[in-house]
């Protein structure tokens, strides 16, 4: 019963603001003055539940995540689970950062490229929001973002290992899309590049370790380049990206 009276109380109230706005030229000045008092305090109030009502809702970043056998490690970088400010900007410059480990590179001399975030309210995708970019006429020779590993995904590294890198990605129109590992050993770095596997807008790339030549023992940093064949004139959603470590079969 309390959260009903609470209710009808609230839906009153707002019914009651409407109706103050539309005789707001026809109220004393000096009443005209302490409701705009009134309604700055309650805008504060109502901003703040709007956000916290928000990350309420947002479905966990971590979870959701398609974890092969044994895996070790799992992650979902922030742009698709942590709300950004603001969600869009037009003529992107380089670097531009995302996140904290997530930068998007490009060498443009005039950048026609803009970035939004987007919230997801579909239900068969987990990720609480979309990367969206927007690429008009393109002068330059790459598009990359580039996903810097956290100290946990690298952290115990070695040739058993394979990661896997799963994307939902809708294109406007057809892209390749290329991800590349790169793990820092010593004063070497290995790199494996994959083809972006799309079908049906699931893409997958897998990066077996066994087949690479990395020191174990000065494995530094790791980084995937996620790069747009010919981005020029196209509309790329990534709806949602995550990467994932376990061991290899045994041969």
């Amino acid at each position: 019963m309390g959260g009903f009276l609470e209710k009808r109380f609230l839906r009153k109230s707002a019914q009651r603001w409407a109706k103050m706005a539309d005789e707001a030229a026809a109220l004393p000045a000096d009443d005209l003055r302490a409701l705009r008092r009134t309604a700055a305090r309650l805008r504060g109030s109502l901003d703040r539940f709007s956000a916290a009502s928000e990350a309420a809702l947002l479905p966990d970043g971590q979870a959701e995540i398609l974890r092969p056998d044994q895996c070790d490690w799992a992650w979902r970088p922030d742009p698709w689970c942590v709300p950004r400010r603001p969600a869009g900007v037009t003529e992107v410059s380089s670097p531009h950062t995302l996140s904290d480990a997530v930068t998007l590179f490009h060498d443009c001399a005039r950048s026609e490229i803009t970035l939004r975030q987007i919230r997801n309210d579909h239900p068969d995708i987990p990720a609480g929001f979309s990367t969206v970019l927007d690429v008009y006429r393109f002068d330059g020779s790459f598009l990359s973002l580039v996903l810097s590993l956290p100290e946990a995904g690298v952290r115990g590294l070695n040739r058993n290992h394979y990661y896997s890198l799963r994307a939902m990605v809708e294109r406007e129109n057809p892209i390749e899309i290329y991800a590349r590992l790169n793990v820092q050993h010593g004063p070497n770095t290995e790199q494996m590049v994959r083809q972006l596997d799309l079908t049906q807008e699931a893409g997958l790339a897998e990066f077996d370790l066994g087949y690479g030549s990395i020191n174990e023992k000065r494995v530094e940093k790791a980084w995937i380049d996620l790069i747009f064949e010919r981005p020029a004139m196209n509309q790329v959603r990534i709806h949602d990206l995550t990467l994932t470590r376990a061991p290899r079969a045994d041969m």
